[in-house]
C-alpha cells in the first residue's frame, strides 16, 4: 500500500503525541507510533499503556485500508532533517519493509505488526460527561498543576482534582506546602463527580490546549480512565484512584492582615534576595506601615540580602517567613498586575489571589510558612 502527505504536517503531528513514548518501556511495541488508515483518513496513535493520545487527518492517493507500527525515534528524528515537501511512503503488507521517498533520496525502514499494539480502554457505563471551553480547561490546569506533588507516598496529591458541582468546576493541586485552587462558574458539571488527573497527562494536556482556542473540549470519565477530545485530538488516560483530601478545610477564612502588591516588582525581589538564602530557601517577609521587607541570610557562607517595596497594609507589624522557591512558584502562576496576600498570623497559611479576579473565575492559592529563628 501507498500514500502521500505533507512531511510539515506528519512531522508535527508526530511530535505532538511523541510526548507521550517514555524514554524506556517495558513493552518495544509502545516504542513505536500506530497508523491505522480508514479512506483518505490517516490516524495516529502514541501510548505508554496508561495514556494513549491520537489525533487524524487527511492524505491522498492513499491505495487501501491497512495498519502498521512504526519506530517513533527512527521515523521522527528522519522526518526532522526534511524541509517541507510531499512524501511518499511505500508499505509492503507482507514483510512490513517502509519505504519513504522524499525530493532528492529515500529512506527504508521495516514496519511492526499492528495486532501487537495496546488498545485504549473503552469508559464503563457509569460515565459521566461534561463540555469545557478548551481555554477554561488550559487556565484551570496551568493555574494549578505546578502546585502537584510528586510524592509517591500519597498518590492521590500527584495530580489535579478535578471536582465537579452544578454550579462551578473546580481544579484543585497540592503538595501539602502550597495549594492552589482554580474556580470557574463557567461550567456546570450536571450533577456532583470528581475525578484526579495525573500530572502526565495534565503537561500533556496544557501543551494541547494551548493550540486549540475557541474551541471545546469533551470531557468523559468513569472511576479509572477520563478521555479528553478536542478538535485534533483525543487523550485517553488512567486516572488516580483514591479520595482526595477535604481542600476547602486547610484554607483559613477572615484572615485579618491584607496585603496588595505589585506582582512583579515583589517577583523581582524575591529572586534577586533569594540567591542569599539557605538551603531550606527561607526568606522572611516584615510588612508595616505600607511596606514590605524582604530579607534572607545564610550563616554558613556569611551572606545577607534585603530589599523593602511599595505595599497597601495598615495592620500591625508582622513578620512571617516562607519557602522563596514555592513563594516565586505561586506569583508566577498568579496573573495580573497586583496580588492580594491574606495573613492571620506567622503560624498559619497566607492566602494568595490576584487584586482582579479574570471574568466567571476565582483563583486562589494558599502557603504554609516557615519557622523564623529571630
Amino acid at each position: 500500500m501507498n500514500f502521500i502527505v505533507s512531511s510539515s504536517q506528519l512531522t508535527s503531528h508526530l511530535q505532538a503525541i511523541s510526548r507521550v513514548i517514555n524514554s524506556k518501556n517495558t513493552i518495544t511495541v509502545l516504542e513505536c507510533f500506530l497508523f491505522e488508515f480508514e479512506g483518505n483518513t490517516l490516524k495516529l496513535t502514541a501510548s505508554d499503556n496508561d495514556n494513549t493520545l491520537n489525533t487524524s487527518f487527511e492524505v491522498t492517493e492513499c491505495s487501501e485500508d491497512f495498519r502498521f507500527a512504526i519506530s517513533s525515534k527512527i521515523l521522527l528524528d528522519s522526518l526532522k532533517e526534511i524541509s517541507e515537501q510531499p512524501v511518499r511512503f511505500e508499505i509492503d503488507k507482507e514483510t512490513l519493509e517502509i519505504t519513504i521517498y522524499y525530493q532528492n533520496g529515500k529512506y527504508s525502514m521495516v514496519g511492526v505488526n499492528a495486532d501487537e499494539y495496546p488498545s485504549a480502554p473503552a469508559m464503563g457505563e457509569n460515565s459521566v460527561r461534561l463540555s469545557m471551553p478548551a481555554d477554561v480547561l488550559a487556565s484551570g490546569i496551568s493555574a494549578s498543576l505546578f502546585a502537584a506533588a510528586d510524592d509517591e507516598i500519597r498518590p492521590v496529591m500527584c495530580g489535579i482534582y478535578f471536582d465537579l458541582a452544578p454550579e462551578s468546576v473546580t481544579m484543585v493541586a497540592s503538595d501539602g506546602h502550597k495549594l492552589s485552587r482554580c474556580r470557574d462558574f463557567s461550567v456546570k458539571g450536571a450533577e456532583k463527580s470528581a475525578f484526579i488527573l495525573p500530572k502526565k497527562p495534565a503537561n500533556l494536556l496544557k501543551n494541547l490546549l494551548a493550540k486549540e482556542s475557541g474551541n471545546e473540549t469533551m470531557i468523559e470519565f468513569d472511576d479509572r480512565f477520563a478521555v479528553f477530545s478536542l478538535e485534533n485530538y483525543k487523550l485517553v488516560c488512567r486516572l488516580i484512584e483514591g479520595r482526595y483530601p477535604n481542600y476547602n478545610s486547610v484554607i483559613p477564612q477572615n484572615n485579618p492582615r491584607k496585603i496588595t502588591a505589585d506582582r512583579m516588582a515583589m517577583l523581582g525581589a524575591l529572586r534577586r534576595v533569594a540567591l542569599f538564602s539557605s538551603q531550606v530557601s527561607l526568606v522572611k517577609l516584615h510588612i508595616q506601615d505600607g511596606n514590605m521587607v524582604i530579607s534572607a541570610q545564610n550563616n554558613d557562607f556569611s551572606t545577607f540580602a534585603e530589599e523593602s517595596l511599595v505595599c497597601s497594609y495598615d495592620g500591625a507589624p508582622m513578620n512571617i517567613g516562607f519557602s522563596a522557591s514555592f513563594l516565586i512558584d505561586i506569583l508566577n502562576n498568579i496573573p495580573g498586575a497586583e496580588v492580594v496576600i491574606e495573613l492571620a498570623d506567622p503560624s498559619r497559611a497566607g492566602v494568595m489571589f490576584p487584586a482582579e479576579q479574570q471574568e466567571n473565575q476565582e483563583l486562589l492559592m494558599l502557603l504554609m510558612p516557615m519557622m523564623l529563628t529571630d
